[in-house]
């Protein structure tokens, strides 16, 4: 099976699982988890989801350059556009599929190429200490196409994003940490239990609340800053109006736990 989707109460947990090839993604891998995705992000009863590899070697080195240039050796050039126009991309989270619940990666080892774009496409990073990050597509005479080369500078700015990229460059959990890349580095063993304990956390928090965030913060950066501030009350008026807002005052009031129930 080289995808694991798992569900555990309110969090769903995606294990890319090809340890023998660095949990790289052939075709069968990819449509695994584009089917996945869409299963997380139709599922009411799941609010969070973490994403990681299996081993302790690789959270994925990106694509199986081998199997995938073999799957797109059948299509034109003008094929391949229309793909990427319509279709999710590498890892189903990289293009073409908006999910406003969290994601969580929990990074463990190589995180290269396609598997650094999947990484990106994440809320919050979490790394293990022998994580190693590179968007390392120029070596083979290729560039990122699922989202690096857009993704990368808008998180850690452009000198470091193009020092990256041109130079195929790779750079350990610390540094990743010190460019804002991920937000923890944990030792290996804590790597999961870090990641489910921060899905918890968010799981506490009103969903629609979490949701609507996500969703002001992303389409925000899209926008000059007066759009912005409309789009965020745009989300934020008929929140007010929830049942889990006044569920949440009631819960204040009362100096209890809310119980949030996403209506």
């Amino acid at each position: 099976m080289s995808i694991i989707y798992e569900k555990k109460d309110k969090i769903a947990i995606i294990t890319m699982n090809r340890p023998e090839v660095r949990n790289a993604l052939d075709p069968e891998a990819i449509l695994a988890l584009n089917n996945a995705w869409i299963d997380f992000r139709d599922d009411p009863n799941l609010w969070v989801a973490i994403i990681t590899g299996a081993g302790d070697k690789a959270f994925s080195a990106g694509a199986d350059v081998r199997k995938i240039g073999e799957f797109y050796s059948k299509f034109s050039s003008a094929e391949r556009l229309e793909m990427a126009e319509k279709e999710p991309g590498l890892g189903g989270i990289t293009r073409n599929l908006e999910i406003w619940k969290p994601i969580i990666a929990a990074i463990n080892g190589y995180c290269l190429a396609g598997g650094m774009e999947i990484a990106l496409s994440c809320d919050i990073r979490i790394a293990s200490e022998n994580a190693v990050f590179g968007l390392t597509e120029a070596q083979l005479g290729i560039m990122p196409g699922a989202g690096g080369t857009q993704r990368l500078p808008r998180l850690i700015g452009l000198a470091k994003s193009l020092e990256m990229m041109l130079m195929a460059k790779r750079i350990n959990a610390q540094e990743a940490l010190q460019i804002g890349l991920v937000n923890k580095v944990v030792p290996l063993p804590e790597l999961m239990p870090t990641a489910m304990e921060t899905a918890q956390t968010i799981c506490e928090k009103g969903p629609l609340a979490i949701r609507a965030i996500k969703k002001a913060v992303i389409r925000g950066l899209e926008m000059p800053l007066r759009e912005g501030l409309l789009l965020e009350q745009y989300l934020a008026e008929p929140l007010r109006q929830s049942e889990d807002a006044k569920e949440g005052i009631r819960a204040f009031i009362e100096k209890r736990k809310p119980e949030f129930k996403g209506k």
